[in-house]
């Protein structure tokens, strides 16, 4: 065999439908697209559209409720937060943040708004922590066992009070103008 014998199988390689080549062809006149309207036109795709039916999308009810500002945290329960501790992950004397949780693999470090403490599990050991949010239960829990809880602000409350400063400057400075 050589380079110049090489050929598909037969019917491996499918010529390409050629419409409006006359009526004979089976496709030709309209091109297999019916008789008039704006879809016998080309580059029209009416999308949601039936017919003038109500389209499916606005006969379904609206469900749940997307916040404006919803906030993105990294969850810790103490169950975890104890396990950690027991297996030198985490040392209770020391106070507990973002880093040392992300240190100790509890976290991931991709939620904007920081780490919320949740209270799944059972705590036994003293500790500080600093979070951006805490359960109730959480924190009766921590505090319980002779724990302290700081709350810090969220990421996004910061760049709130940020932009506010920076929006204050500004309108100081047209009025000294």
């Amino acid at each position: 065999m050589r380079l110049n014998q090489i050929a598909d199988n037969p019917g491996a390689r499918k010529d390409r439908m050629r419409v409006g080549r006359g009526i004979g062809s089976g496709k030709g006149k309209t091109s297999g697209r019916g008789v008039k309207g704006q879809k016998a036109r080309t580059g029209v795709s009416i999308k949601g559209f039936e017919g003038g039916q109500t389209p499916i999308h606005r006969r379904l009810p609206k469900r749940g409720f997307n916040p404006l500002n919803p906030q993105d945290f990294d969850v810790v329960n103490l169950g975890r937060l104890q396990a950690a501790i027991d297996a030198g992950k985490l040392d209770a004397g020391k106070p507990v943040d973002a880093v040392a949780l992300k240190a100790a693999g509890l976290i991931g470090g991709k939620a904007a708004d920081g780490v919320r403490l949740l209270a799944t599990g059972e705590l036994t050991a003293k500790i500080s922590i600093s979070v951006q949010g805490i359960s109730a239960a959480a924190r009766e829990a921590v505090e319980k066992l002779g724990g302290a809880v700081t709350i810090l602000e969220t990421r996004k409350v910061k760049a709130q009070a940020r932009s506010e400063v920076v929006k204050a400057a500004k309108a100081a400075k047209q009025k000294k103008k």
